[in-house]
This record gives structure tokens, sequence and C-alpha cells, in this order.
């Protein structure tokens, strides 16, 4: 996409999503660090579930290391990898404490040094909590990135570093928020629904038409 294109599509989606915010339930800087930890190779229904219990036995990183690596796993075994993620929850709780006063950093090589948290991690708490215009690319935004031609790329770097081209700098944090919802309730993997896209028109999927078309004569 043009520049031009791209905040048509930003735009498109900013209008039919104004209120966008993260899924995952939190309530300061360590339970989202938590949540977006637990979430990767889960859904956010699944890991809210499971936070509900976990926050409130274990609402900030002293009583997390308190409750320990069996208890953290006994409240979060319904999710995907959670024996890796309860010794992650722990590791970072410590770290936190160690090097942290037990509060989260704003700086993302603090953040990105926490057991279990990445470039999307930190990126995502950046944006949420701190402000800043950090765009963390998910499975959810790479497809898009690459399906639309917003900004393609074969790696998730590389995705990111392309949409911190080509979208308005005003519109680069929601945008974080507009992008996944649109992701994971519209431009679905497996059946993309093109019929009822807000943003079809400066889309350069190159089946958008073929699909539109076909839902509506199905209808």
């Amino acid at each position: 996409m043009t520049r031009a294109q791209a905040r048509q599509f930003i735009t498109a989606l900013a209008e039919s999503m104004p209120d966008a915010e993260s899924e995952l339930v939190y309530t300061d800087a360590f339970s989202l660090l938590v949540a977006v930890v637990l979430s990767a190779q889960a859904t956010d229904k699944s890991v809210n579930k499971v936070t509900i219990g976990l926050f409130r036995d274990a609402p900030d990183a002293r009583a997390m290391v308190a409750l320990g690596e069996e208890g953290i796993a006994a409240h979060i075994r319904t999710i995907g990898l959670w024996r890796a993620k309860a010794k992650n929850v722990l590791r970072l709780s410590e770290q936190l404490l160690a090097l942290h006063g037990g509060e989260v950093p704003s700086d993302r090589a603090a953040l990105e040094a926490l057991a279990g948290v990445g470039r999307k991690t930190a990126s995502v708490v950046l944006n949420v909590m701190f402000g800043e215009s950090a765009m963390a690319v998910d499975t959810h935004i790479f497809r898009l990135g690459n399906r639309t031609g917003l900004a393609p790329g074969k790696t998730t770097r590389a995705v990111e570093e392309g949409l911190i081209k080509r979208i308005p700098p005003d519109m680069l944090r929601p945008s974080h928020h507009w992008l996944i919802l649109h992701g994971r309730y519209v431009c679905k993997a497996r059946s993309p629904e093109c019929g009822r896209c807000v943003a079809f028109t400066p889309c350069l999927f190159p089946l958008k038409a073929q699909i539109s078309s076909s839902k509506g004569e199905a209808g």
C-alpha cells in the first residue's frame, strides 16, 4: 500500500472501532505483563479465565514469588505451555523484585531482559501502559500486514517496521488494537469475511472480490 492507502485503511478501522482496547483483563502494569506472557499460543479468553484466580492470590510480584511455581501452575493448567509459563512468571517476578523494586520498567531493553518477555510482549506493555507508539506484531497483525498489502514482510520485525513507516504517526499507537481486533474477528486466517470488511476498498488482497461476491451469492 501507499501511505495514502494505509491512512484510508487505518481510518476505516478507527471509525468502526473507536473504543478498541486490549481484551486481556488487567488492573496495572504487572497484571498486564503477566497476562501478555500467558497469552502466547493461547487465546485472550482462555487467559482471562485463569488470571481471575491467579491475580486474586498474587496481585503483585512479591505475592507471585510467594505463590511459587507450583502455585502459579495450579492456576494456569488449562492454557498452552503452562509449565514453561509458570517458570517464566515466577522468574520475571523475582527479577522485578531484584532489579526494579517490584515495579514493571518502562524501558524496552529492561522489559525484554525479563523471563518470557520478547519484543512483542514488551511492545504491548509499552503501548498500553506507558503510552508509547509501539507496534506489537502478533499472528493477526502479521497476517494482515501481508494479506492486505499494508506492510508485507517475511518476519514479524519486517512487518512491524513496515507498519511504522506507513501508518500515520498520530494513529500508530491505537492502530495496534484496531489491527488485532480486525484480524481476530473479520480478516480471519481461514475464512476472511471480506463482505463485511470496512477497509475493503484500500485492501490489496488479490482474492477479496472473489470471496466477497461468493458470500453475497450464498446469502
